[in-house]
């Protein structure tokens, strides 16, 4: 898997962000990272194949089936990008603040046992990837499912129906009070250095 479309979006020099990362034997990890940039937004990450494939979820995902959930799928991301946290400096791409907001495994709905990888991009590339996963706040059955007549790549993050459904769920509602203050201080830091100074007056 490439990510060329990833490194020429960055910076290294000025941000952290990792650049690499080669996958455990016997696991695949998913990731969820809340994302205070100029848009909030929540990054929902699956491991396949050696790399994270990454969707932009703007609403957060959620435990109630109700919710069919935007989610843009964007490039792919490092390996290492599951640890990431922090803040991406102002003027480069992503600027803003990074949070891990749930971590775990995840495991193919209709795995069979033979190849991970190859299903999963066999599931990805038809538009319909169905996973379980296992972290601290997600959990239980999700579906991917890319839109149709619509841009490619815009998809629906919906929860199956089970013992894990919560409804009228919020993202936000599970996030620590620090972190989303953390983020509002920082955009607003952002916002200020961006005002253009006061003209001074001429004399009359």
């Amino acid at each position: 898997m490439s990510l060329a479309k990833y490194k020429k979006k960055r910076n290294f020099d000025e941000t952290t962000e990792p650049t690499a990362g080669k996958p455990e034997k016997g696991q695949h990890i998913f990731v969820v990272q809340r994302h205070h940039a100029t848009r909030l937004h929540y990054d929902f990450r699956l491991e396949v194949d050696g790399v994270l494939k990454s969707w932009a979820v703007p609403k957060g995902p959620s435990l109630d089936p109700a919710d069919k959930r935007l989610a843009m799928q964007v490039e792919d991301h490092p390996y290492d990008y599951k640890d990431f946290e922090g803040t991406i400096p102002k003027g480069n791409y992503g600027a803003g603040t990074v949070y891990i907001w749930d971590k775990g495994t995840f495991e193919l709905l209709r795995n069979d046992g033979k190849n991970f990888d190859k299903e999963a991009l066999k599931e990805i590339a038809a538009g319909d990837l169905k996973v379980v996963l296992k972290g601290k706040k997600l959990k239980g059955e999700f579906a991917l499912v890319k839109m149709k007549a619509s841009d490619d790549n815009a998809w629906l993050l919906i929860k199956h129906r089970d013992k894990y459904v919560k409804e009228k769920y919020d993202s936000e509602d599970y996030t620590p009070e620090r972190v989303k203050a953390q983020g509002l201080r920082e955009k607003a830091s952002a916002r200020k250095k961006k005002a253009p100074s006061p003209q001074p007056q001429r004399s009359r």
